[in-house]
């Protein structure tokens, strides 16, 4: 298993008002979730969180960016999830500001998934 990182640390204790927190490791970085819900990610110590059409506006207003990563290929991939606001980093009530509003995101994308089919 690989080890956390002391930034990942750090974030798991920032976060901890929003409640049962862990971090999983994925893909060489982390994925942060909160009761079962995935809301944010870890790479290269940088935070990346959760966004949707109602968010990212948020984020593009602060001129942050989608997390990318380069396919096989060469061309670049981006998935909805974007920069964490340096600044909130420093201020816990607003990373904990920013991150609620990740949760929310990532309840919304539960929910408008259709339910699973029992076997």
């Amino acid at each position: 298993m690989a080890k956390r990182s002391e930034f990942v640390e750090y974030l798991l204790e920032q976060l901890a008002p929003l409640g049962t927190l862990r971090a999983k490791a994925m893909f060489g970085g982390w994925g942060i979730y909160c009761d079962e819900r995935i809301f944010a990610v870890v790479d290269k110590d940088q935070l990346y969180f959760k966004a949707d059409a109602e968010t990212i506006p948020d984020f593009t207003g602060k001129g942050l960016g989608p997390f990318t990563y380069p396919k096989k290929d060469g061309t670049l991939m981006s998935m909805a999830y974007y920069t964490a606001p340096a600044d909130a980093l420093e201020d816990q009530a607003e990373l904990l500001q920013w991150a609620r509003a990740a949760l929310g995101v990532a309840l919304r994308a539960a929910h408008a998934k259709p339910p699973k089919k029992k076997s």
